[in-house]
């Protein structure tokens, strides 16, 4: 399948596989770039115990692969956790910008708070604090010549729907920090919100866009299956003269139970084929907005 240079494929979509079996199942769908999991307990594409070897193994496997890395999906965190054990998360944020740096990713993109709407202290303190860590992370970023991007609405999480996204980012530009958004579709359907006024307002924001279906109230489901126009999502963002890429994410178990557990040859076959289903829909849509 011939695929726009545009549209990759997340590993996490292949959580199930080892490293080095989801590159080349992402490369026999015709992709030419993902982005790599590094999730604890989501997608164990990258080791959490990231020393200098583990990097190494990772750099080998996706040079290997021949395949770009658009961004590295990490987390290092609770940020607005007050008791989080800074220094920790100083050295294992340390360690992801070393791995996006090797493997020439644009990008490292962390989540924003807990997994929990409810606030640790407050509202406005959780907030403050998650802009803190973030925009010192951006400056950490910048250091080793990566960028930053966030999911600064992800529905599981404490920044969860427009206002505290919105709240969020202008807390970052009062603090100058260097900062991109990474737009999941999905998750802004689930919270309710309008993709196409998300992408409006956002304008200027969007460094990358995730790709996955979604009914409010659920933001796993496959391509298909949910409510999001995708025609008119890449319309909107052909609008604001978007030029970034897109990356499929398949529905997962994650936060459910193991998501990472190994899968046998018939689910391999099956996640195969699910993954290009939705990438030919993608694709498609891709084709029937204002992108040609």
């Amino acid at each position: 399948m011939s695929l726009p240079s545009r549209l990759g494929c997340s590993t996490i979509t292949f959580q199930h596989l080892s490293l080095a079996d989801a590159l080349v199942e992402i490369a026999a769908l015709g992709a030419t770039e993902i982005d790599l999991g590094a999730l604890p307990g989501v997608c164990d594409h990258v080791p959490f115990d990231l020393d200098d070897a583990a990097i190494a193994r990772v750099v080998a496997a996706v040079t290997a692969s021949g395949l770009r890395v658009r961004s590295v999906n990490g987390d290092i965190g609770d940020l607005n956790d007050p008791a989080a054990d800074e220094l920790a998360r100083a050295q294992h944020l340390d360690r992801l910008l070393r791995l996006s740096a090797a493997i020439g990713a644009d990008a490292l993109v962390l989540p924003c708070g807990a997994l929990d709407h409810a606030p640790i202290t407050d509202e406005r303190s959780d907030l403050d604090r998650v802009a803190y860590a973030l925009a010192t992370a951006a400056d950490a970023a910048h250091l080793r010549g990566v960028e930053l991007w966030i999911e600064s609405l992800h529905f599981l999480r404490f920044s969860w729907s427009r206002e505290r996204a919105d709240a969020l980012h202008a807390r970052l530009d009062a603090a100058g920090a260097r900062v991109g958004i990474v737009l999941d579709v999905a998750h802004v359907t689930a919270a309710g919100d309008s993709i196409a006024q998300t992408v409006a307002d956002w304008q200027g924001r969007i460094t990358h866009v995730h790709l996955r279906d979604a009914v409010r109230g659920d933001f796993s489901r496959r391509i298909g299956e949910g409510e999001v126009d995708f025609a008119a999502a890449f319309d909107a963002l052909t609008e604001i003269g978007y030029s970034g890429g897109f990356s499929l994410e398949q529905p997962t178990r994650a936060y459910v139970d193991d998501a990472t557990a190994v899968a046998g040859d018939d689910r391999r076959v099956e996640l195969a084929s699910i993954a290009d289903r939705s990438l030919t829909r993608l694709r498609d849509a891709m084709a029937a907005s204002l992108h040609q």
